[in-house]
């Protein structure tokens, strides 16, 4: 009975290594399958997410109303830019306020998208509030205000920084 009870003992113990080996083998090539899978799913969640968002920003600002502003420094520009401060209308548009690496880029021709909204057809106000500082240290505060005209379709207004002025360019 003991040997019996042996013998099965040994066969169960075989059976299982054996479809534990071959468990692994279908289990790699499983995962292996899996992971491919997972990857292709990946790379199809990341295009319905640049889809969406590209509805998203048609939905928020259609082009017929929409206004996008623009930040670059002049390449001689000699001042610290701190902060910048954008009003359409008397009301808050944006606020910025600028580390290091973004003042670096800027400085060597980069561009900044400050703001993205809707405004109707028609004359408005835009202020520009700047603040940084000198190269010698002091404070700088400046501030302008201009008319902007808003035609039917997108528009982009570009605010060029140059040494102790600001300027507007309207596209």
């Amino acid at each position: 009975m003991i040997y019996s009870l042996r013998c099965f003992v040994s066969v169960i113990f075989v059976a299982v290594m054996l479809s534990t080996a071959y468990a692994q083998d279908i289990s790699r090539e499983q995962i292996k399958g899996l992971d491919e899978q997972v990857q292709e799913i990946k790379a199809d969640a990341l295009a319905i997410a640049a889809e969406l968002n590209q509805l998203e920003e048609k939905l928020l600002y259609p082009s017929n109303t929409q206004i996008s502003v623009f930040v670059t420094l002049s390449t001689d520009e000699t001042f610290r830019l701190d902060s910048i401060e954008v009003e359409v209308d008397k009301e808050p548009a944006a606020r910025h306020i600028y580390t290091f690496k973004e003042l670096e880029a800027l400085q060597k021709g980069g561009v900044q998208r400050l703001y993205t909204g809707n405004i109707t057809t028609g004359d408005h106000e835009m202020n520009i509030f700047v603040s940084g500082k000198s190269t010698s240290g002091s404070d700088i505060k400046e501030s302008k205000n201009f008319k902007v005209h808003k035609k039917i379709g997108p528009k982009i207004v570009e605010i060029l920084l140059a040494p102790n002025s600001i300027d507007l360019k309207e596209m």
